[in-house]
């Protein structure tokens, strides 16, 4: 029993997740967590922090998916992805020791890095999943980064896809789904304003 509470936030890409953590964070005057747990991790285990990216939830899937196998590399490939694996594991498990650190240290925002089922144990957690619909997701990463919509709906499918990759190799749960989130929030239907409202709310209950 940790007597204060703790937000974690999953995200589609482009859905606004991590500004309505930012929001959340100021509204409430609690710490957010994102990106900076890959350098946290990277810091106490000794590793640079570009290499702790490479196994972070958005980019881990694309030594996977973009690996070649050709004849006679199959060997170098099992080698270079066990190694892969092992590396993950090691972030994972250090980010993973960092946000239970976090939590029990006072009450936080934590977006991403499986923070949801890392804290499934903690009472007082609030989870949840922030989504919205393709076409508004394609207009806000197109703005954000200067793309054209059609790569910008590459870009939001990349990355989608390695979140999933990522969540669901280390939880067992599928990700985005009501069966692995207390409540799925979605944006196009609800705005970011109300969503950070309701969020605010629940936490001060």
């Amino acid at each position: 029993m940790t007597g204060h509470k703790v937000i974690t936030i999953g995200r589609q890409f482009g859905s606004g997740g991590r500004e309505i953590g930012q929001r959340l964070s100021e509204k409430l005057d609690i710490p957010l967590y994102d990106h900076r747990l890959v350098s946290m991790a990277a810091e106490q285990l000794g590793v640079r922090k570009e290499d702790a990216e490479r196994v972070d939830e958005s980019s881990l899937n694309s030594f996977v998916s973009s690996y070649t196998v050709t004849p006679g590399m199959y060997v170098d490939f099992i080698n270079a992805a066990s190694y892969v694996q092992s590396f993950d594991e090691d972030v994972y498990r250090k980010q993973s020791e960092i946000i239970r650190n976090l939590a029990q240290k006072g009450p936080c925002i934590i977006v991403g890095r499986c923070a949801d089922y890392v804290l499934r144990d903690q009472a007082d957690l609030i989870n949840v999943f922030i989504c919205a619909e393709k076409e508004d997701r394609k207009k806000r990463i197109a703005e954000i980064y200067g793309l054209t919509e059609r790569k910008a709906a590459e870009r939001i499918r990349k990355t989608d896809r390695e979140r999933r990759f990522y969540y669901e190799m280390h939880t067992g749960l599928e990700w985005g789904s009501i069966n692995s989130h207390q409540m799925l929030l979605n944006v196009s239907m609800l705005g970011m304003d109300r969503i950070v409202e309701i969020l605010a709310m629940i936490y001060r209950s």
